[in-house]
């Protein structure tokens, strides 16, 4: 009988664990957000409707321990699911923007209150056996669940009725006890011997990279056809869930919770460090999911059964901390870092490394502490004879030479590539095509890893040493919506103008040619039927009015630079442009400018901009730039091409 008992409990603590992920991670992480994608909801209202969860799963995290309405932690984990299930089935009704937000809010609420509550009072509802392997098997079910190729791939109204009926089930399977049998938390030496705020900080970071590098996998087509995509890649993410949330638990149990914060960060980090690569998608296709699931354990089990706190209350108001900013603010900075970056920066794995590791490294200090310092004075020594022996090689060379180190050091190869793809519209938008012979020659190669910016290949030939030096300094004025951050510390120390004299180096035998084909491209038919003049305009104060106005942040800070300042639109003077007694060539004339810049002067092109977007440039140009004698010739010329 007794045996009995524990199974069911172990089955009761299992499923209510699982339900809890299936629900998260399976609708509200990503049904719900699709299910807005098709009711027309993005931008700034999208991130209202987001940060609506957030604030309602940070604020019921917090206040879940102090909640008097249900003093019975079970009429309050029944009140969490009936919460969650109902914003569920919301979800399925179409919703405005402020109705999202309402609902939106109450899955925060919903989660907050049930999380909280439900690792709060999960050491009497789960078998005392062994709890941490009823917490393996809950996680590692869930993750699996969410993978199923059938129900991973289901409509968000699939997901919605889904997640409703598991509340449901949750509800069903909250114990009915009146208050749960208590038992002493299971004893883990590293965790009492952990600071809690080194406990936060780390499910923080790891949170964050788990969210960052779902969000790149999921919005990055390359990365998601090599990690998720087709049964056989999901069914393969279910089983390493699985395996690895198991192995997590009995870890736990047998090596304690810093080791297993250690083996998820370094795991963790591995894979969003290969990431980087499309190239390296099958190892990360790995790693991903076995840290995802060693910590998800972790995340469960602390505050459950590990944690030295003295009462329900005390773990309570950990666990709402654990999951408030560990939880909530960790994975709302990790989406922001993957829709900003596009990638995990090495230098942000760097810090969580260390913030992570620095637990385990101490408790190895002390227990190591001998071999610690002989290895450290032999480092201290070794780096001192290569010092000594080898002069410091950067004296030595060229400044493009010393750019390109500075190219290397600043992570650069991580959004700009060096190479025109053949027989592609990148040799029209950013040069000649290179030999793979002289690729082979470059000593490292700089292909690049992906492309987020430009390609820098023929860079040299297509931007000025000025332009790339103001576009250092502020890339977002220089170059309208440029995601890119400013690197105008690097020349404090003459780091910058090295990497400008790199990138000035950039441009091929080819490039002469190359500005012949641009000579000869113009806007389509279709791209100047469809162009509109007040699109032109504002195109134009995004992308042109820095250094065209009179007033532009960009030509105030460089005037005195500029070989020849560019010229405003109702002044002139421009040299480059055929008479206004010729609108048709004058006009084509603009657009290959706006498109391909002035070759020899700091003018840039707008590669990136679409023919329609340049026609419409062009035409609002033409109207500005026009004398008044040869107004009409313009505006006839104007109405003809674009009725």
């Amino acid at each position: 009988m007794a045996t009995a008992k524990q199974g069911n409990a172990g089955v009761r603590g299992a499923g209510l664990v699982s339900i809890t992920y299936v629900y998260f991670l399976i609708f509200a992480q990503f049904a719900f957000l699709n299910r807005l994608a098709a009711l027309g909801i993005a931008g700034a209202q999208l991130k209202a409707v987001m940060a609506a969860m957030a604030v309602g799963g940070v604020g019921l995290s917090l206040l879940a321990p102090r909640i008097a309405l249900w003093p019975s932690a079970q009429l309050r984990l029944r009140a969490g699911f009936g919460v969650s299930g109902a914003a569920a089935l919301l979800a399925l009704l179409p919703l405005n923007s402020v109705a999202a937000v309402a609902v939106s809010l109450l899955i925060g609420c919903g989660l907050g209150l049930l999380t909280v509550t439900l690792v709060t009072h999960l050491a009497g509802w789960c078998s005392t056996r062994n709890p941490l392997l009823t917490v393996g098997f809950g996680t590692g079910i869930g993750y699996f669940l969410c993978n199923v190729p059938w129900f991973f791939a289901a409509s968000p109204q699939v997901h919605s009725i889904a997640a409703a009926l598991l509340c449901l089930l949750g509800i069903l399977l909250a114990p009915v006890d009146a208050a749960p049998p208590r038992f002493a938390p299971v004893d883990s030496r590293a965790s009492a011997a952990l600071l809690f705020p080194f406990v936060v900080a780390s499910f923080a970071a790891l949170v964050w990279l788990d969210s960052a590098a779902f969000f790149i996998i999921q919005h990055t087509p390359a990365l998601k056809a090599g990690t998720w995509q087709g049964n056989a890649h999901l069914w393969t993410n279910a089983l390493l869930h699985l395996t690895a949330a198991v192995a997590g638990a009995i870890l736990l149990g047998r090596r304690g919770l810093l080791f297993v914060l250690t083996a998820a960060f370094l795991v963790l980090a591995g894979a969003c460090w290969l990431l980087l690569d499309p190239a390296r998608t099958l190892p990360a296709s790995v790693l991903y999911p076995v840290g995802v699931s060693l910590y998800s354990v972790a995340l469960v089990a602390y505050p459950s059964l590990l944690s030295p706190a003295a009462s329900l209350a005390e773990r309570a108001r950990q666990a709402g901390w654990i999951y408030a900013l560990a939880g909530w603010v960790g994975s709302a900075l990790g989406i922001g870092m993957g829709q900003n970056l596009g990638h995990v920066p090495p230098l942000f794995l760097a810090a969580a490394g260390v913030l992570v590791l620095t637990p385990a490294f101490l408790a190895l200090a002390r227990r190591r502490a001998r071999e610690l310092a002989l290895t450290a004075a032999i480092l201290v020594v070794a780096f001192a004879v290569a010092h000594i022996q080898q002069p410091h090689p950067s004296a030595q060379l060229s400044p493009a030479e010393r750019g390109r180190q500075v190219y290397i050091a600043e992570g650069c190869i991580h959004c700009h590539s060096q190479y025109v793809r053949p027989q592609t519209a990148d040799v029209l938008m950013w040069g000649p095509v290179e030999s793979l012979d002289a690729v082979h020659l470059q000593h490292p190669p700089l292909i690049g890893n992906r492309r987020q910016g430009p390609d820098l290949s023929q860079v040299g030939a297509r931007r000025s040493s000025l332009w790339l030096k103001m576009h250092f300094f502020d890339p977002p004025e220089v170059s309208g919506a440029s995601i890119m951050p400013s690197y105008a510390f690097l020349f404090s120390d003459g780091r910058g103008d090295d990497l400008v004299a790199y990138l000035a180096s950039l441009g091929g035998p080819g490039v002469q040619q190359h500005v012949s084909d641009e000579e000869s491209w113009y806007p389509s038919p279709t791209d100047v039927q469809e162009a509109d003049a007040a699109q032109g305009a504002q195109l134009y104060v995004r992308f042109c009015a820095t250094c065209h106005s009179a007033d532009g942040r960009t030509l105030r800070r460089w005037k005195s630079a500029f070989k020849r300042l560019p010229p405003n639109p109702a002044t002139g003077p421009f040299f480059y442009l055929p008479p206004a007694s010729m609108p048709q060539e004058r006009f084509e004339r603009i657009a290959q400018i706006t498109r391909f810049g002035l070759p020899g002067t700091d003018m840039p092109g707008h590669e990136y901009l679409t023919g329609r977007q340049v026609a419409s440039i062009s035409f609002w140009l033409m109207q500005k730039i026009a004398t008044p004698s040869s107004q009409p010739i313009a505006s006839q010329f104007i109405q003809e091409t674009n009725p």
